[in-house]
């Protein structure tokens, strides 16, 4: 099997509650990463330090603002050839980075690959508005950063993400990949425990409606345009 090296970007902001689960998560693979890398957005409790006490973990402060702010200063620290992502309140079941890894070995063709996530609804916490409670039922296959395993070249070609947007910056990139023929395989197997615990950003239905519809302009724009050259 052809080995590659992977790096884990974590951001984190007040994170204190979840984030030693999600990088045990990450120590529990069957395939380890070379590096974790935890980007700190400025937390006022023990993220950090929580974060500095597992070994292989790498600490960076966070100097611009917003998640995908931390994510792009993440991939841009990233000392791997692939890079996949856990938020501090998620956690992957044991295998999610050997599965994809043997995918992309046997797909050489393909730049990435997404896994299936399922939805976890935290003790005593409400939905929150506008989520779909059908998304509880089962796990489905989701293009978001928390299943993804990139080749480092997948990134080169398809850009960063756009900091600019709070929410939908991860179906903004995902959609830029589609329209740039970037290929993204996908797999069924369950990769990734997401969270809900009502104060998930990306959960914001208001929010998340109009940056989605901003993420539909800028890739119709870029199919009329022929999707030339690598957008910001």
């Amino acid at each position: 099997m052809s080995e590659i090296s992977i790096s884990v970007v974590m951001p984190v902001r007040n994170g204190a509650r979840f984030i030693a689960a999600a990088l045990e998560s990450v120590r529990a693979q069957t395939l380890r990463p070379v590096e974790i890398v935890v980007v700190d957005g400025a937390s006022s409790d023990e993220s950090a330090r929580i974060a500095a006490q597992f070994p292989g973990v790498r600490v960076i402060a966070q100097t611009g603002k917003g998640l995908y702010d931390a994510l792009n200063l993440g991939v841009s620290a990233a000392r791997g050839d692939s890079i996949a992502f856990l938020e501090s309140d998620d956690r992957w079941l044991p295998r999610k980075l050997e599965l994809q890894r043997d995918f992309l070995a046997s797909h050489p063709d393909y730049a990435g690959v997404v896994g299936a996530v399922q939805f976890h609804l935290e003790a005593r916490a409400a939905l929150p508005p506008g989520f779909r409670h059908e998304l509880l039922d089962s796990p489905r296959v989701a293009r978001i950063p928390g299943t993804l395993l990139g080749r480092r070249s997948l990134f080169e070609a398809a850009g960063l993400f756009d900091a600019g947007l709070d929410i939908a910056a991860d179906v903004d990139w995902f959609a830029r990949c589609k329209d740039r023929g970037l290929a993204i395989g996908s797999d069924a197997e369950l990769v990734l425990l997401k969270r809900i615990h009502g104060t998930n950003l990306s959960l914001d239905a208001r929010r998340n409606t109009v940056e989605l519809l901003r993420a539909m302009r800028g890739s119709i724009q870029r199919q009329r345009l022929g999707a030339s050259g690598v957008a910001s």
